[in-house]
């Protein structure tokens, strides 16, 4: 599942970058080059939208959906614990063994000691 959501995710954003990048800009005109605005209003003109415009927005959509999905998906499968290779302990347990025994446990003992002498 996971790897069909990731190149289903590649294509999608190789599609919106070549949607992108072949996008004419606003000032593509002749007064455009010169600095000036031409008839353009606050926002440049709003013609109907070309194909590459429905595409990238369609794209855009889809590539955040993806990364959604991607990430809702990593979330589910990655764990807390993570494996160590083989041979490998864990670092608490060879920091257990190096402390030294607790002093219950050697009043224990000594006591146990005093009382076979006895």
């Amino acid at each position: 599942m996971a790897t069909l959501l990731v190149i289903i995710h590649v294509i999608i954003c190789i599609i919106l970058i070549l949607a992108v990048l072949l996008q004419s800009g606003k000032a593509a005109d002749l007064a455009g080059a010169f600095g000036g605005v031409g008839s353009q209003t606050a926002f440049g003109p709003r013609g109907a939208q070309t194909l590459l415009g429905k595409i990238t927005t369609v794209c855009a959509i889809l590539f955040m959906l993806t990364s959604l999905g991607l990430w809702l998906i990593q979330g589910r499968t990655s764990s807390v614990v993570k494996s160590l290779p083989a041979g490998e302990k864990p670092a608490a347990a060879e920091t257990q063994k190096s402390q030294p025994p607790a002093p219950a446990a050697e009043k224990t003992a000594e006591t146990t000691e005093n009382q076979d002498k006895k």
